[in-house]
């Protein structure tokens, strides 16, 4: 649980980084260079400028039709990692359970343990790896997304509802629910297992705070696409979590 943690933090970092020190001053047209702004940012770009041009100039409506149309473009991955986190929480009580039969810290003890943990999850069919890579595969996805919104000059001449698209949330609205929504998804996906695990516990805060805290600082429009795409993961996460995996222990392995 804590390499998740830690993968999860190291994930934040990165978009830290990438978000503030890749162009992000600069605005995405069709003339932009590299790999990055062609084939990731500039047909991000394009697709809310063609769909917001389709809604009468309505950026907010292009925001909102393209951040529904990327979640459901990598959905498949969000099951798949969804399902893979959802089997490794459901494992733990037997992991523990091995954990407790082979205490001792020796070597050949420990190889055991190994051994009988990696014969738990093939027997479950689980791949204690197959939850971090659809994740990375989303991210850059995700960035170049959140480069488009503030790479478009276009957004930042528009407004939405009660709000400037380049310009921060006045009333702090959006960025008050995109905290809320970021708790509810969260305490969703944990299904429980926050209060077995401090660590969990602790991002279970950590993460609505800091989105509060970036909305605040950003334009509206980035607001706006984090409360969008938190809702559609909420509604997501409802209808994937409504099943339980059975788990089964590897043969000789501890018994209910």
């Amino acid at each position: 649980m804590k390499r998740r943690i830690f993968l999860l933090l190291g994930l934040v970092g990165l978009l830290t980084i990438l978000t503030g020190c890749t162009e992000i001053n600069e605005p995405i047209t069709d003339k932009s260079e590299g790999f990055w702004n062609q084939y990731i940012v500039y047909p991000l770009s394009w697709l809310i400028t063609y769909f917001s041009n389709l809604t009468g100039d309505n950026y907010g409506l292009g925001i909102i039709i393209v951040t529904l149309l990327i979640r459901f473009a990598i959905l498949p991955l969000m099951i798949k990692q969804m399902r893979s986190s959802k089997a490794m929480q459901e494992l733990q009580p037997e992991m523990q359970k091995l954990r407790e039969k082979y205490s001792s810290k020796d070597q050949k003890t420990q190889q055991k343990l190994q051994q009988e943990t990696m014969a738990l999850f093939q027997k479950n069919g689980v791949n204690p790896l197959a939850g971090c890579f659809p994740l990375l595969v989303q991210m850059p996805i995700l960035i170049g997304f959140y480069h488009a919104i503030m790479r478009t000059q276009e957004i930042a001449n528009h407004n939405f509802l009660w709000f400037d698209l380049g310009e921060r949330d006045p009333f702090f609205i959006l960025p008050i629910v995109a905290g809320i929504t970021t708790f509810i998804q969260q305490k969703m996906m944990m299904a429980g297992t926050a209060n077995q695990n401090p660590q969990m516990a602790m991002m279970l805060y950590i993460m609505p705070i800091m989105i509060v805290v970036f909305a605040i600082s950003f334009p509206a429009a980035l607001s706006l696409y984090w409360v969008v795409g938190n809702l559609f993961m909420i509604a997501q996460t409802f209808f994937i979590h409504g099943s339980k995996t059975k788990v089964t222990e590897p043969a000789g392995g501890t018994k209910k």
